[in-house]
């Protein structure tokens, strides 16, 4: 990047910053990207993980966001339909609950005419005797139905991974921990390039762009602090925290989206061996890199649990992992409530140039770069003449998403599960392993069969082992956290094989990476500390 002209440099490698770049690299510009921790180690790996079409915003009546919002889901699914899957969601309603049966079918109907949902997808209506059936956990008591509707789950962290692979087979030039220092000014006070600091060696370099998007999510304000740019609108930043119970605690067979006495909304997920619930949403002033779970937190979602799966005896010894993340939501006047600030986004120019985009949501992160990017290329039209194409993202398979769509993503499931169990690998991990590379599981499969050697040497089980290698060598994970959280989200949903596995994969790491004694200790205290975060809350 110090020795390329960039048209556009995108500071975050977050969701929104990757869907930027590869919007823009699509169009012809030449475009770098930084981020200062790893890639989607923010909010990006810290959501519901949920690609959903926010069927409560029909309450706050934003019908234009839902209408938009709602039509992504599929897009995202198409091209990408090894990390995204559909879903379905039973919205339960009781007596004298938020939803009651006639405006929950207004509304799922409402909501399959905004979103333009596919005709096997429409809304259902079930009556008590059907709700239950689905899922008996549920609160009897009063209850006087359910809808039924489609959301899709992702693995947020490995969407972004992604989007940004796919950039960066485009053409985009991207680091992580990399951050940026200092803003450079051209002699008209216009931003012209930043002072970038490698986060692991400490070297400063100077790189160079025509434009600059900030995309820091939870840090777009330190960035416009930093350019001197931040006046009017600011962030207003959320906290929200998901958790997670063993499957033999809490045997979910059907996702939930239910309703608590305070209004809030909370999505209850089935998920392999776990069932994870959340979230909350309270105002968040303190550290924005390590925002954690407090005692009075975990004790809400534990309470919403009771309120709706009485029969369950659930308490705080039973979560098995946790993880908190921050909403970057832009503040409203006269809105203290946070679940009643909108999830727009917006695009602010500073007088020195610098593009920062802030809110929105996982969902929305096509059409948000879509926009960033028509910021860019209009002014670039105006001050060079220079026309670019318009978004062509919209039929565009992300990395691992090169499988024909949804119907062809199946075809491929079955077909490379069959040459896979012939080769060896038993049918489970086979299944696990392509549902979570898509088409990259050649190079998984591929590192799986030709490094028995070098796994056996490392004392590292031989999937865990390509997996390794996949997210060293591909996927650029340089921390121990990067890989179990980031590239397997493993840390969240498969904390005893984190566990097991750390020691060894931390050896490799080191000796591979050429890591420093001082690296090997800080690096296996960060885990160390998440491992403990996870189920330990804090005192508010």
């Amino acid at each position: 990047m110090e020795n390329t002209e960039l048209d556009l440099l995108v500071i975050g490698g977050g969701i929104t910053g990757s869907g930027i770049a590869l919007d823009a690299v699509t169009r012809g510009l030449t475009t770098g990207l930084v981020e200062m921790q790893d890639f989607a180690a923010g909010t990006s790996s810290r959501s519901t993980k949920l690609v959903h079409g926010g069927l409560r915003y029909l309450k706050q009546f934003e019908v234009k966001m839902v209408a938009e919002v709602g039509k992504e889901r599929a897009i995202v699914y198409e091209n990408g339909p090894h990390v995204t899957t559909p879903e379905w969601m039973m919205l339960p309603f009781h007596k004298g609950g938020t939803f009651g049966p006639f405006t929950t079918n207004i509304g799922l109907r409402v909501y399959d005419f905004l979103a333009g949902v596919k005709k096997g997808e429409r809304r259902k209506m079930f009556n008590p005797e059907v709700a239950l059936e689905k899922e008996p956990l549920v609160k009897k008591e009063n209850l006087r139905g359910a809808g039924y509707y489609v959301e899709y789950k992702t693995d947020d962290a490995r969407l972004t991974i992604e989007v940004l692979k796919k950039a960066v087979q485009k053409g985009v030039l991207a680091a992580n921990y990399t951050k940026v220092v200092e803003f450079i000014y051209n002699d008209k006070n216009r931003v012209k390039g930043v002072v970038v600091e490698d986060q692991i060696s400490g070297e400063q370099y100077r790189i160079f762009a025509k434009k600059i998007i900030n995309a820091g999510g939870p840090w777009v304000d330190n960035l416009r602090e930093k350019d001197g740019s931040k006046k009017g609108k600011a962030l207003h930043l959320t906290k929200g925290i998901h958790l997670v119970f063993p499957k033999e605690v809490f045997s979910l067979q059907q996702a939930i989206y239910f309703d608590t006495p305070d209004g809030r909304m909370i999505f209850a997920i089935p998920r392999e061996n776990i069932t994870y619930v959340g979230t909350t949403d309270t105002s968040y002033k303190g550290d924005i890199a390590n925002p954690k779970m407090t005692i009075e937190d975990r004790d809400y979602l534990i309470d919403a649990i009771h309120y709706m799966f009485p029969s369950l005896n659930i308490t705080a010894d039973h979560v098995e992992s946790s993880w908190a993340g921050l909403r970057p939501l832009i503040a409203e006047e006269g809105t203290d409530n946070p679940s009643e600030i909108s999830r727009k986004d917006e695009i602010f120019v500073s007088d020195s140039g610098l593009i920062s985009m802030a809110g929105g949501k996982l969902t929305g992160y096509r059409k948000m770069a879509e926009q960033a990017v028509n910021t860019v290329t209009k002014q670039l039209q105006e001050e060079e003449g220079i026309m670019y194409s318009k978004s062509d993202t919209v039929h565009l398979p992300i990395a691992g998403g090169e499988v024909g769509g949804s119907k062809g993503f199946k075809k491929y499931l079955e077909r490379k599960t069959a040459e896979a169990v012939a080769e060896g690998l038993d049918e489970a991990t086979a299944i696990y392993l392509i549902k979570k590379y898509g088409a990259n599981f050649d190079v998984i499969f591929e590192l799986y069969q030709t490094k028995q050697e070098e796994a056996k040497q490392a004392e590292i089980d031989p999937v865990v082992f390509a997996q390794l290698l996949y997210a060293m060598e591909y996927e650029a994970a340089y921390k121990p956290v990067d890989f179990f959280i980031r590239r397997t989200g493993a840390l969240f949903f498969e904390i005893e094989w984190v566990k097991s596995h750390q020691e060894k994969v931390i050896d490799y790491m080191a000796r591979t990476l050429n890591w420093t004694d001082d690296q090997k200790e800080m690096f296996t205290e960060e885990l160390q500390q998440l491992l403990y975060d996870a189920v330990h809350p804090v005192a508010e």
